[in-house]
């Protein structure tokens, strides 16, 4: 089934990361030279997303400018991918759902993608990509283990039965205890979505937080459509946390050759790393 558009929420506002963020988004930061967006934006393009959808607040004019100049760079040149970007405002941050549910007047009825920017997935095959090819009409997340202390981070699923890289979820809770949570397979931010989620999410009520969970409105959502999760290939790095950017910068530089080599150096040098 063709995916041609995918939503990214852009609106947070990245308090983790302050005072930096109080002037430069948290999806401009950079992992050597690009920003985390560009990398979200690289692996939906390679998963065939013809339509870039920006879930975006005040104070964040320079992915669009970003975006803007982008564009002009590919006029002109031949194999350059044919996209287009357009935002719509999120008044405040009210939690992932929330920001999906500012796009539904531009996915116009079709299943689509989300992607957090700040999960940043690794690999040579686009994570959203792979998931596009495995989608049927369930509701699907990418899905990973994670250590039992950390499940209280996550959205959780309670597995009913695996077959391959394809997870089928029988419930699916935001946040739970490390007591309460059935078992250490977490959602991390790509999604493939059936569009019925906005009437579900129109109705939620905040769950977590406060907020208004996608998790939540894909509980609800499974007697209907069905969850999946996808088990994806690569590695995945949390830069919405600071020692998440950092693993990410350090495992791009070690990627590249003439980096490495600055590394390894410096590594000598100061006796820092083991």
């Amino acid at each position: 089934m063709k995916i041609r558009k995918v939503v990214f929420p852009v609106g947070g506002l990245g308090t983790r990361f302050h005072p930096i963020t109080r002037a430069i988004p948290k999806e401009m930061l950079g992992i050597i030279d690009k920003p985390l967006i560009h990398y979200a934006f690289e692996e939906a393009i390679a998963g065939g997303i013809e339509q870039f959808i920006f879930v975006t607040r005040q104070g964040k004019n320079s992915i669009e400018d970003y975006f803007d100049g982008m564009l002009l760079d590919y006029e002109g040149k031949s194999g350059a991918p044919k996209c287009s970007f357009c935002y719509v405002r999120q008044s405040e941050p009210r939690g992932l759902g929330h920001a999906v549910l500012c796009a539904k007047n531009l996915i116009n009825n079709e299943p689509f993608a989300v992607m957090c920017a700040d999960d940043f997935i690794y690999h040579p095959k686009s994570c959203i990509g792979e998931m596009i090819k495995h989608y049927d009409g369930a509701n699907m997340a990418a899905v990973m283990t994670v250590p039992r202390e950390d499940v209280s981070k996550y959205g959780i699923l309670d597995i009913e039965s695996e077959q391959g890289n394809i997870v089928k979820a029988k419930s699916v809770d935001e946040k739970p205890s490390i007591e309460a949570a059935k078992s250490n397979l977490a959602i991390v931010g790509r999604y493939v979505l059936s569009a019925d989620i906005f009437e579900v999410l129109e109705k939620l009520k905040p769950g977590v937080k406060g907020e208004i969970q996608l998790t939540d409105a894909l509980l609800e959502m499974i007697p209907s459509v069905g969850l999946v999760g996808f088990k994806f290939e690569g590695l995945r790095f949390d830069c919405g946390s600071k020692m998440g950017l950092l693993a990410a910068i350090l495992h791009m530089a070690n990627e590249d050759k003439s980096l490495s080599a600055v590394m390894d150096r410096f590594c000598r040098t100061h006796n820092t790393y083991k």
